[in-house]
């Protein structure tokens, strides 16, 4: 039976939606998902697909995510496609909301996955404005409202709110989103590695276990003493929210492993982690790097790789001296840090997700690479 055709809502049923900036800017549109106010670090995504995976991505605790690509939610919403298990922002901004769905996995539409789940969206927003400005002047912090039906349209409490909105990066995001217990995954692989959880992608988790490597998932406050007590051979820290320098407990168990040689690989916050550990610096970025086209280029071999990201921030190259740590790869953009290693010992790291998911899979041997290290 061919599926019914979906009743679009007319201009008079459509809910009214708002975004205030910390400068004062007001982006107004129609409403989507719940109807509520969400406030966070306004951030801009540049992927034309993959909204599922970057939605329910740890990495965005605490922020509102604006998607440049125009049209959003075409192929609809595929749990098998989901970074953890619900969306993981604050809030949404879109161009246009596709609210007929096309696409053989899709299990429910944008609109009524973030009326499940609690989230605002807004479309009908100039997102080509907004991520202009926020190129310009860096990521700001925004409050975002979808009125309800019978609820008066009134902006005037959101501009109340500029310059009071709570700034997510001032506190430990990661706890928010990591485990509380210990989970295996893989249970015939060949090796044992231990998988810290700042806010772990499921594609990491994954990506790992087709290599044969068996993975205990573990919190980030587990001690380095229980971490090696589960027989893992190997660290892997993962990616996460927020700045690394909020997690120092994650930071501590780092320095302790370093110290034993144990071979660490880290994602994303994970390398800004082995940046501190080793006593190295962090900055933040103007704006963040977000998107599935990020060319990297390997300073020694001179190849480019296109890479999936999403940091806001990042490893000063100028505080590794002494260290240990070389760069490895940086960022053709901006000449940021995108890798590194160390020079005697066996730890590695690199800014960008090497499990894509979505994205180019450029990267994907430096899973191998780092299992090969640790047998």
């Amino acid at each position: 039976m061919p599926r019914a055709r979906a009743q679009l809502p007319s201009e008079d049923r459509k809910r009214r939606a708002a975004l205030v900036l910390d400068d004062g800017s007001l982006f107004t549109g129609f409403g989507f998902g719940a109807s509520r106010l969400a406030t966070g670090e306004v951030v801009f995504n540049t992927g034309m697909v993959g909204y599922p995976e970057a939605i329910t991505d740890p990495s965005y605790n605490g922020q509102i995510l604006t998607q440049t690509y125009p049209l959003i939610g075409n192929y609809g919403v595929c749990r098998d496609h989901f970074e953890s298990d619900s969306p993981k922002i604050e809030g949404y901004i879109i161009r246009e909301l596709c609210r007929e769905p096309s696409h053989w996995s899709s299990d429910l539409t944008l609109d009524d996955w973030f009326r499940e789940t609690s989230v605002p969206g807004i479309e009908c927003v100039d997102t080509r404005s907004l991520t202009k400005k926020i190129r310009i002047f860096g990521t700001m912090l925004g409050a975002l409202k979808v009125f309800d039906f019978d609820e008066p349209f009134d902006v005037a409490p959101l501009k109340a709110l500029v310059g009071h909105i709570e700034d997510p990066n001032k506190r430990d995001l990661v706890r928010e989103v990591a485990t509380d217990r210990v989970a295996w995954f893989g249970d015939t692989g060949k090796i044992t590695l231990a998988l810290v959880d700042c806010g772990v992608k499921r594609s990491i988790i994954n990506s790992l276990v087709r290599r044969g490597a068996r993975i205990a998932v573990v919190p980030p406050s587990l001690k380095y003493d229980e971490i090696l007590s589960l027989g893992a051979k190997g660290v892997v820290i993962s990616n996460g929210p927020g700045d690394a320098k909020f997690v120092p407990y994650v930071i501590e168990t780092t320095r302790h492993l370093m110290d034993r040689d144990v071979p660490i690989l880290g994602i994303c916050l994970g390398i800004q982690l082995l940046a501190l550990a080793s006593g190295g610096d962090t900055y933040k970025l103007k704006f963040g790097h977000r998107g599935q086209n990020h060319p990297v280029l390997d300073i020694q071999s001179g190849r480019a790789y296109i890479t999936s990201q999403n940091h806001g921030y990042c490893v000063d190259p100028s505080s590794l001296s002494g260290t240990g740590f070389n760069v490895t790869m940086i960022n053709a953009n901006d000449k940021t840090v995108e890798g590194m290693r160390h020079e005697r010992r066996p730890f590695v790291a690199v800014q960008f997700h090497p499990e894509a998911s979505p994205g180019p899979l450029d990267t994907q041997g430096i899973f191998d690479e780092f299992i090969k290290e640790v047998m």
